[in-house]
C-alpha cells in the first residue's frame, strides 16, 4: 500500500479563495473589510519570515493588516494597555500576540486580556472552554488545520474510530482531543509520560487516525503504523538542513492510507485558518454592533 498524500497546499489554496470572496461580499455590505492587528515585543529574525507571510496573505485577501511593534523592554502593563486599546478599537476585529514574547512577560497570562471575540488564535480560555461544549466559532489553528485535512478525505466518518493523538499542548494536542470527541471518535492523548511507560508504540499501534503534534524528529517508527491508518504529522523539525517531521515518513507511508508530508500538510492551512477565524470574528462584531 502506498499512501496517499494530504496535499495541505491544495486545500489551503481553496480555503483562501473562499475566504476571499467571503470578505468581498462583508466589505460591500458593512462597508469595510475586517482588520487584524500583530502585536510584536521586540525583534526575532524567525518571527519575521512569519509576519511577511501574514500580511501578503491578508493583503491578498483584502484583510486590513497592521503590525504594532513595542519595544524588547517593553513591560507587562505596556502590552496589556496596548492589547486594551485594541479590545476598544471598533475598527480592529482581530488581535494576534507574537511570540516569542521576551522574559518578563507572562504568556499565558497575556492571552487572557485579549476579548474573546477578537481573538483570532482561540487563546483565551473562554473560546478553549467552548471548545468543550461543542460551540466554538474560532478555533485554534493547527488543530482545526487537523480537523480540515480529515474532512477532506471522501468518505470518512470519524464516529468510533480509534484516534490517537501524540502531544498535549494547549494550542494543539488538548483542544484538537476535544476537536475528535466532538465527533464521537474514540480518543486517546498520549504525553511524555505514556513515552516513559513504555506505552506509546502501544497506543499508536492501534490508532485509525494518528495526529502527532510534539516537535520530535523521528518519535514516531514507520513500523508502528497501523495498516491503514491516517497520518497527520504536524511537527516541523530541521535535520540535517531538511525539515521533516515527528513521524518517520518513508516507512510509515507504505503502511498508511493517507498522510501530510512535512513540509506541505499541516503547516500551510494555519495560515488560513486564522483568516476563516479573522472573518468569523468580523461577523460577530458585525452582528452585534452594526446590525
Amino acid at each position: 500500500m502506498a499512501a496517499k498524500l494530504l496535499d495541505g497546499k491544495a486545500l489551503a489554496a481553496n480555503l483562501k479563495e473562499k475566504i476571499k470572496n467571503e470578505i468581498q461580499g462583508l466589505k460591500a455590505r458593512y462597508g469595510a473589510a475586517p482588520k487584524l492587528v500583530s502585536v510584536q515585543v521586540g525583534e526575532n529574525p524567525a518571527s519575521e519570515v512569519y509576519l511577511k507571510s501574514q500580511r501578503k496573505n491578508a493583503e491578498n485577501l483584502g484583510v486590513e493588516y497592521h503590525l504594532e511593534k513595542l519595544d524588547a523592554a517593553a513591560t507587562q502593563e505596556v502590552l496589556i494597555k496596548t492589547i486594551d486599546k485594541l479590545n476598544k478599537d471598533k475598527n480592529v476585529h482581530g488581535i494576534m500576540i507574537q511570540m516569542p514574547l521576551p522574559k518578563q512577560i507572562d504568556a499565558k497570562l497575556i492571552s487572557r486580556y485579549i476579548t474573546p471575540l477578537k481573538d483570532v488564535e482561540a487563546v483565551h480560555p473562554q473560546n478553549m472552554g467552548e471548545i468543550v461544549f461543542g460551540n466554538a466559532k474560532i478555533l485554534p489553528c493547527t488543530a482545526s488545520s487537523c480537523m480540515e485535512l480529515l474532512n477532506s478525505i471522501d468518505g470518512l466518518k470519524l464516529y468510533g474510530k480509534e484516534a490517537v493523538v501524540v502531544g498535549h499542548s494547549e494550542i494543539v494536542g488538548k483542544p484538537l482531543a476535544l476537536l475528535l470527541l466532538d465527533k464521537f471518535a474514540t480518543t486517546t492523548v498520549c504525553h511524555i509520560a505514556t513515552g516513559e511507560r513504555g506505552r506509546l508504540q502501544e497506543f499508536v499501534k492501534n490508532a485509525e487516525i494518528l495526529i502527532v503534534a510534539v516537535g520530535k524528529a523521528g518519535l514516531i517508527k514507520g513500523e508502528w503504523v497501523k495498516e491503514g491508518a491516517i497520518v497527520i504529522d504536524v511537527g516541523i523539525n530541521r535535520v540535517e538542513g531538511k525539515l521533516v517531521g515527528d513521524v518517520e515518513f518513508d516507512k510509515a507511508k507504505v503502511r498508511a492510507s493517507y498522510i501530510t508530508p512535512v513540509p506541505g500538510g499541516v503547516g500551510p492551512l494555519t495560515v488560513a485558518m486564522l483568516m476563516k477565524n479573522l472573518v468569523e470574528a468580523y461577523k460577530i462584531q458585525a452582528s452585534l454592533f452594526k446590525a
